[in-house]
Order: C-alpha cells, then structure tokens, then sequence
C-alpha cells in the first residue's frame, strides 16, 4: 500500500497491525514495517491505528501466566512498541483477533486473564508517561465469530464487561467477516446491546469473504464464457487463478464480477454494511483493505479462503493501465462515495 493509493480513495484513516514477537527483542520497534509505515502516515496527515497481535496459535504456545517470566518478557515488548507509538497514533487496540489467535483450548477466562493483564498495563504506562493527556485512545481487540452460538461464550461477555468496567477504555473492535449482511447484524447488535452508552466499537476489518467462500466451485456464468472464450465448465476459483497468472485487463475483471450473481447482488454491500455501522450512533471508526496482499495469492487453489476478492484495489488480478493500478471498481467507487457522504 502505498500513500498515493490512499490518498485516491479520499481516506482519512489508515490501519496496520504489529505482531508481538521476539523479533521485537533486538529489532527497534518504530523500525518495525507496520510500525514505521503508520509513523510515516501520521506524520502525512492520516489518522492511525495500531493493533498489537499476540500470534500465541501460529508460534504454538501456550497464553503465559500473570507474574510467569514469558509475561515479562511480552510486557517488556510491549513497552518497546509503546515506547514508540504511544501519543503518536490515534487509537491503540489491545490485542487484534484473540480469540482466533489462542489455542482453543485457552479461549476460555484464562484468556481474559491475560488480556486483562495487557490491558491494565497498557493503561498504567499511558498515565504515568502522559500524566497531563494523551492523544492516543485505547480500545480491546477485535470479536469474531460473534454470528455463530460457538463465538459468543462467557469469554466474550467478560471482554465486554471489562471494557465497560474501565473508563480508560474508549470501546472494542469487531472483525465481521461473514456471509450475510444478516450475520454482520448479529455482531453489531451483540456488541451494540452490551457497551454501556459512553462506549464506541471499531470495525476494522469487515468483508463477505465467507459468502465468497462458497461459490468458488461455481461454474463461471454462460455469458462470460461466451463472451471471454473460456471452457464452460471452468470454476470461478479457476477465472481467478488465471487472473493471478496473468493479470487481466479492467474490463475482463469488472465483467467476471459484473456477470457473477454471487458477487453482483451485494455490490452495494459496502454501503450497506456502513450504513448499519453508521445507524447504531456507536461507530467510532471502519477500516476495510485496500489492496491484494502476496499472502492471498500464495498457494491459490479450490479450498484458499478468498481474501482476494475483498481489497478495493484489484493490484494482482488486474494489470496496470496507463500506470493506473487495478482496482475492484464496485468496491473502489462504494469507499470513495462513503468518505465523501461522511
């Protein structure tokens, strides 16, 4: 990503989070990718926001113990991080996915122990180096999964009394990635009918990615076929495996999506998904991806979740065009007409 993409976009916030790991140990945290590129965008005028990520399931450990010496080494890479964004970005979110991000045996109150731990920790450092004030406001990480029964646990709950216990803390994040608006309304009304009514949520990760899911197995649509001169029998995880290959022109990325009915009937789901955000009068700030990351086309194949088809602009399904870079225009033109109506 880069500023001028951004700045195409009309947005005003930008988001990245950093992953708690050891590299942080030896390696200057405002030197940090994610770090420095929010740094930078602070400094150009962009609002920020930085999560901090404990990839505890990925690195296959277990949550450390309050007062165990893997607790102090993770508070002192906290620290480090805090040391350099701390009053420099706009919003610092406690934790990014912790519920996706522990071992699922830990998703339980030893998780909440930990985060807690976090949090407070957080909060102390805040008032004794900003005793006067500090520019940068504090939220718990993002709910997932809170469409499902299995998401929504005595875990859960105690996330969200903690937040309203501590006036410290602005609100709470969300990442509804679903495959129904109608699932989307099941995490905002969770959250919505708990905060108490001086708290805000984040959302800032949201997609149909779920929806998508389920149709790349489809066969392409007749039309495109015909039109493309592409076997029939072709699967839409196929047309976008081509499109990874050998990037296609704008035209042929718009018509696959255009003539997919799967796609074409929530075209206007940014708009509607904001509205919803918008309407609860609890909003505090989205944030949605804005472009195709290497990890998305990595290992492409029928069963890869596809995060692809979710970024606003389409940079590796779609070649560059009178050095303007691709873009998924129906999401592109949605985000553009919603900073502008805001």
């Amino acid at each position: 990503m880069n500023f001028a993409q951004v700045r195409a976009l009309s947005a005003k916030w930008v988001r990245g989070f950093v992953p708690m790991t050891d590299d942080l140990d030896t390696n200057p945290p405002a030197q940090q990718r994610s770090i420095a590129r929010l740094l930078d965008a602070s400094g150009k005028n962009f609002r920020t926001i930085l999560s901090l990520k404990f990839p505890f399931l990925t690195l296959g450990q277990s949550l450390p113990e309050v007062g165990s010496k893997e607790m102090a080494a993770q508070l002192k890479r906290v620290d480090r991080v805090l040391d350099a964004v701390m009053g420099k970005t706009d919003i610092l979110t406690i934790g990014n996915e912790p519920f996706l991000e522990t071992g699922k045996d830990e998703r339980d109150a030893r998780l909440n122990v930990f985060y807690e731990h976090v949090a407070e920790h957080v909060i102390d450092y805040r008032r004794k180096k900003f005793p006067h004030g500090c520019r940068t406001r504090l939220y718990m990480g993002a709910l997932n999964r809170l469409d499902k029964k299995d998401g929504r646990t005595p875990a859960t709950e105690r996330w969200v009394a903690f937040v309203n216990r501590k006036p410290e803390l602005e609100g709470l994040d969300i990442h509804p990635h679903v495959d129904s608006l109608q699932a989307a309304g099941k995490y905002v009304q969770y959250v919505v009918s708990r905060l108490d009514k001086n708290k805000k949520f984040l959302a800032t990760e949201f997609s149909l990615v779920q929806l998508w899911e389920q149709h790349m197995g489809d066969k392409i649509p007749a039309a495109y076929a015909e039109k493309y001169e592409v076997p029939p029998n072709t699967r839409v995880w196929q047309v976008i495996g081509n499109a990874i290959e050998q990037p296609f022109p704008q035209k042929r990325w718009d018509d696959f999506l255009a003539m997919s009915p799967w796609f074409a009937s929530h075209k206007d789901y940014l708009t509607q998904q904001m509205q919803m955000f918008r309407e609860t009068g609890k909003l505090a700030v989205a944030t949605y991806g804005v472009t195709q990351i290497e990890s998305m086309q990595t290992g492409w194949g029928a069963h890869k979740k596809p995060w692809i088809l979710n970024p606003l602009y389409a940079n590796r399904t779609v070649r560059k065009e009178n050095g303007r870079a691709g873009r998924t225009t129906v999401w592109f033109d949605s985000f553009r007409a919603l900073q502008d109506s805001h």
